[in-house]
């Protein structure tokens, strides 16, 4: 009977366990799963801080070039004495410091900022310091109609840590026309 019972629970399975072999098996399966999730959320993570990185200075790049593309269509002249390609003057009729008839606005790089800044007030910077001006350049263009001005705008997302993926270089180009010329 004895036989039999030792038998039966060799047939049953009654010595359960894993082997080493198995146990490894495991192991290697989980580790390579675990790393590729582990990876794949490293990537999600990164791409995450590229795009954030590109859309904080593309969003206020525009915003630089819609100030200056704003006040050229509402300036009366550029003031050519001292607009140069890294200036901008604009002679105008908005933001009238008292018993004055005209009044002006300059644009240009101060540090590493756009700045902009209108007669009789203090200076603004148009750009946060989490973004570096690396170019600003003003063309003037002549047609028949009214003056132009042609704004090339580049800024580099400031990097303190170097981190590759959080860094971001934005290059815009608009051109606007004086309208009350």
């Amino acid at each position: 009977m004895k036989y039999v019972i030792l038998n039966m629970k060799k047939y049953i399975g009654a010595e359960k366990g894993f082997s080493i072999i198995e146990v490894l098996i495991s192991i290697a399966i989980f580790s390579i799963i675990l790393l590729t999730v582990i990876s794949f959320f490293f990537s999600v993570t990164n791409s995450n801080s590229k795009s954030k990185a590109q859309r904080e200075a593309q969003d206020n790049a525009k915003r630089v070039l819609e100030i200056m593309t704003y006040e050229i269509r509402k300036s009366k002249s550029i003031y050519t004495p001292t607009s140069t390609s890294s200036q901008l003057s604009l002679e105008t009729t908005n933001y009238l410091p008292v018993d004055e008839t005209t009044t002006f606005i300059d644009f240009f790089v101060c540090g590493l900022a756009v700045c902009m800044k209108k007669e009789s007030q203090n200076l603004i910077a148009l750009t946060p310091d989490n973004l570096e001006v690396t170019s600003l350049t003003f063309t003037q263009l002549k047609n028949a109609n009214a003056p132009s001005v042609r704004i090339n705008l580049v800024l580099n997302y400031a990097n303190p840590n170097n981190d590759v993926n959080s860094s971001s270089i934005i290059d815009l180009t608009s051109t606007a026309s004086l309208r009350n010329y």
